[in-house]
């Protein structure tokens, strides 16, 4: 995985505090392979409330101006079914925060 623990860090933070403490974070995508380089971060978000197209902007306008990376930000809420794409994401993606065993 190629995030710093900083920056994972920075991720958990500002996810739980405009998702909610109970959401889950899974990373996904080009930065889970140790031999590439550079690239944008991939994170779904599973909450127990909807969130909004202004909330999915919150949070990736919020972690791009302090991680100073692209962030793409996938959102599913809890109980709901998953998308072909976003089950791609929990299958294939490393739980940040959250039980990696409860994704919908």
């Amino acid at each position: 995985m190629r995030l710093t623990a900083e920056q994972q860090q920075t991720i958990r933070e500002v996810v739980l505090a405009l998702a909610g403490q109970d959401s889950r974070i899974v990373l996904f995508g080009s930065r889970l392979d140790d031999a590439g380089h550079g690239g944008d971060i991939d994170i779904m978000i599973e909450a127990d409330r909807v969130l909004g197209l202004l909330d999915r902007a919150r949070i990736k306008l919020r972690l791009e101006g302090r991680l100073g990376i692209p962030v793409d930000v996938l959102i599913c809420t809890r109980g709901e079914p998953l998308s072909a794409f976003q089950r791609i994401a929990r299958d294939t993606g490393i739980v940040l925060h959250g039980d990696a065993h409860d994704l919908t």
